[in-house]
């Protein structure tokens, strides 16, 4: 049974530990080092074609403003009309990443490219016009054009980051993996890219995973932090587990991304072998009814089954799924998957009893 997951449905995961965000009042007064300046237009327009202010494309979901907005815009700044502030935060390279603000410095970075032709029918003036057919004044007033940028430093912890990002954002509200792929985009964002629109990924989650919210990516990205990662390394902070993972695969080398990859489509083939449309759900062997995709099952399966090949886990198929289904009756390990699931006793209780299931079964066979 595949039910594709539609945006306009909502979303049903289990595991993902929502709700357990840190209070404000958890973060030291001082670590928030947030610091702003004023740039000109022009300025800002230099830095993102030098490459040191991040504009990244899946991060802006495909530029949403329509023209006519765009064209409000440029004439704001025409009538010298103050405009919002923008929020900015430095990576790990010291470049400057755009955090609220993408739609109005692609519609300054189009219109300056003469890629935008506005669209103002009770400005005569203007509409129709692009940015060569300014006059140069009102070129120079584009391009002289104060923006105050705030400035979150990259020492700031990843939770308070994103907890910031989630506050400012002026736009349509982000989803944290949003953030993180605008974050730590290179090879890491585009392997979880990869991965996510894989036919094998789709049958075995079930479509069930909202792709415009890149949910999808963020499974992918549990994946590579619990695989990556030692166990010994989680403290209980999931955004910053999954960040620093994405920060690994920025510095790996080719042919480990490509070892990951393939212990990545192991797992989903053994998991989908095994369970079919009741991959990574809460099922005993008798189940007939589907149930919600739960993502600490998911860190656990795919993980634990990256380690066996297909022809072992074929062999072994009726006592995993024995075995799986005694787990699915123990009630502390329910309790680890279901409520709380980022607390570091729980990650390490359900870690712990699974890989005691697959040693159980597979012995000292491995891949």
């Amino acid at each position: 049974m595949n039910i594709h997951q539609t945006d306009t449905e909502p979303e049903q995961i289990e595991g993902l530990g929502q709700g357990e965000d840190a209070a404000w009042g958890d973060y030291p007064i001082d670590t928030l080092l947030i610091r702003n300046e004023t740039r000109t237009v022009h300025d800002v327009l230099r830095r993102i074609e030098k490459g040191s202010f991040v504009m990244d494309p899946d991060f802006q979901r495909d530029f949403i403003w329509p023209e006519d907005k765009q064209s409000k815009l440029i004439e704001s700044v025409l009538m010298r009309i103050p405009l919002p502030v923008f929020y900015l935060a430095e990576d790990d390279q010291g470049r400057m990443v755009v955090v609220d603000g993408l739609q109005r410095l692609s519609t300054f970075q189009r219109f300056v490219n003469n890629e935008l032709k506005l669209k103002l029918k009770d400005r005569k003036e203007l509409d129709g016009k692009r940015f060569d057919d300014l006059s140069p004044k009102f070129q120079n007033r584009i391009e002289d054009c104060n923006l105050i940028l705030y400035l979150i430093d990259a020492k700031v912890p990843e939770q308070a980051r994103l907890d910031i990002f989630e506050r400012v954002n002026s736009g349509v509200p982000l989803s944290r993996q949003q953030m993180r792929n605008c974050l730590y985009v290179g090879q890491a964002t585009r392997f979880l890219k990869t991965e996510a629109s894989n036919p094998l990924f789709l049958e075995a989650t079930g479509r069930s995973l909202r792709t415009t919210a890149m949910r999808d990516r963020e499974f992918v990205n549990r994946f590579c932090a619990f695989q990556l990662l030692s166990l010994d390394g989680y403290r209980g902070d999931m955004d910053d587990f999954l960040a620093e993972a994405l920060r690994r695969m920025n510095n790996l080398e080719p042919p480990d991304l490509q070892r990951l990859s393939a212990e990545f489509r192991i797992c989903l083939t053994n998991n989908f072998n095994l369970f079919r449309e009741h991959a990574f759900r809460k099922h005993t062997v008798d189940s007939d009814r589907r149930s919600v995709l739960n993502a600490s099952l998911w860190d656990l399966m795919t993980t634990g089954l990256s380690r066996y090949p297909e022809q072992l886990v074929e062999t072994r198929a009726d006592t995993l799924r024995e075995a799986f289904s005694s787990l699915m009756e123990d009630e502390q390990f329910i309790q680890s998957i279901t409520s709380g699931t980022n607390d570091m006793k729980k990650v390490r209780h359900r870690f712990g009893a699974t890989r005691a299931m697959f040693e159980e079964v597979f012995g000292a066979h491995s891949a």
